[in-house]
């Protein structure tokens, strides 16, 4: 079982390594077209990438001229996102904190959070981070988040165990979903060569309406959920969830 604040250490070694594998460019370019489609902006529009993981979508949006800043707990990540900066010679704005104490105040033309990344904390602290944004946005920027941590997205098709295998790591990961707190809970197993390892994490699984609540009740307008990229509307069994607002 994870604690409440597994995410403060899980983002570290194989875990991060795997994540960072798990992507190819040709997604981070579909994402990134995504973003500032739906963003409705253009360079050099300053954006807020939380939590920005090993920075992909940042990196990516600076190349195209937005001026950006990237958020994230884990060191490891923000360690790569600041090596590949440097290695393109971006300049991107890169703060290791909590993403629900965002500093600014009316400070970004559009903000998104992808990686499904949303749901770590619990009810409150989801909408703390909601909040956060929305006070780190200017009047009328829009906000996007991407996740598959959403009940009509992951309860359809709940498996308890699957495997996966990105490059040389195998691993398992082992579900449970419990309905008292409403949340997924899963262990991990790493295997790479000789080595295996346990990290376990788990995700606070909100409805599609409570999602639309906290963010109607954090200062956000116009809510509207979708399925993919091609704007499907969202639904039951959908395989993602893609919800935009507008800071009011």
């Amino acid at each position: 079982m994870p604690n409440e604040w597994w995410w403060q250490t899980f983002f570290t070694g194989t875990a991060t390594e795997f994540w960072l594998k798990a992507t190819t460019p040709d997604q981070t370019r579909q994402e990134a077209d995504f973003i500032q489609q739906i963003l409705q902006v253009a360079a050099p529009a300053k954006l807020l990438d939380a939590p920005c993981g090993g920075g992909r979508h940042s990196l990516a949006l600076a190349e195209r001229g937005f001026r950006m800043t990237g958020v994230d707990i884990s060191s490891d990540f923000l360690a790569v996102a600041k090596s590949e900066a440097n290695r393109l010679k971006l300049d991107v704005d890169w703060h290791q904190r909590d993403m629900r104490t965002l500093p600014w105040r009316s400070e970004f033309d559009g903000a998104f959070c992808f990686g499904n990344s949303f749901g770590y904390y619990d009810g409150n602290g989801n909408a703390e981070f909601l909040q956060a944004v929305s006070i780190a946005l200017k009047p009328g920027a829009r906000f996007v988040l991407d996740t598959s941590y959403v009940m009509e997205v992951l309860l359809p098709i709940l498996r308890e165990k699957e495997w996966y295998q990105v490059g040389d790591i195998l691993v398992l990961s082992n579900r449970r979903y419990d309905h008292v707190e409403s949340r997924l809970h899963v262990e991990y197993t790493w295997i790479r060569g000789g080595t295996c390892e346990k990290q376990a994490m788990s995700a606070r699984l909100h409805s599609y309406r409570e999602i639309s609540d906290m963010l109607a009740a954090t200062g956000f307008a116009e809510v509207q959920g979708f399925a993919s990229f091609a704007m499907e509307p969202f639904k039951l069994g959908a395989n993602r969830l893609l919800v935009t607002a507008v800071k009011r």
